[in-house]
């Protein structure tokens, strides 16, 4: 892709950002990752050029290949997917900034024994379901609240930051309101907790999520395809 093209692409996805933000409050702040997995490394190095920071990946091999082909720039690295157990260790080894996708007490228990055994801590975001997908990985919205305490108790290697969610996947928009209105609530209930990110929305429903409280948004079509 040509400069000119993700110049207008970036400036584009910007102004709405800020027109949904302002939306919601002048006083609201949203950072944008831009999701880097359907790009190449010369897209990524032109984007951050033009000032984008944070990047995200959804598997763990194609983070520690962009960490390491990257490293000459201080790349923010957010990873976005599902975590299997045996690929913990690759994942310390890629070290993100921010881990988005801690998805149940039992992954974080298996995260918690490797991290320690490295000496090493991790920020993650606790990934609810809140759209009860099954499709979808993340805990159940009636038990957030209790996991995010458990995880905070017996994993002290694991820095708890907030919550993260993927709206439902439907045309209803309703429905996919819903969705984000339920991980906002937890979100707000988990404030005294420490939580500081609400991490919702991806290219489709940023805007929607934006109105509903994220303070974080997940892109990456809207600006490589």
């Amino acid at each position: 892709m040509d400069r000119a093209t993700m110049q207008e692409r970036f400036d584009r996805l910007v102004w709405r950002v800020e027109e949904a933000r302002i939306k919601r409050s002048e006083h609201h702040i949203v950072k944008i990752v831009a999701v880097s997995k359907y790009t190449d490394e010369e897209s990524i190095r032109l984007l951050y050029d033009l000032g984008q920071r944070a990047f995200g990946e959804s598997r763990v091999q194609s983070l520690q290949e962009r960490v390491e082909k990257l490293d000459d720039l201080p790349i923010e690295w957010h990873y976005i997917g599902r975590l299997q157990k045996n690929k913990i260790n690759h994942l310390i080894r890629a070290n993100p900034f921010l881990m988005q996708s801690l998805d149940s007490l039992e992954l974080a228990e298996a995260m918690q024994k490797r991290l320690a055994e490295n000496g090493v801590t991790m920020e993650c975001l606790m990934q609810i379901n809140s759209a009860r997908e099954e499709s979808k990985a993340g805990v159940e919205p009636e038990k957030a609240e209790e996991v995010y305490l458990a995880i905070k108790e017996s994993c002290p290697n694991i820095d708890l930051r907030g919550l993260m969610t993927i709206g439902a996947h439907v045309d209803d928009e309703s429905v996919i309101r819903e969705s984000f209105e339920t991980t906002y609530s937890i979100f707000e209930r988990l404030k005294n907790e420490g939580a500081q990110i609400c991490s919702m929305g991806m290219s489709r429903d940023f805007e929607l999520a934006i109105e509903c409280g994220s303070n974080m948004i997940r892109v990456g079509s809207i600006l490589f395809e």
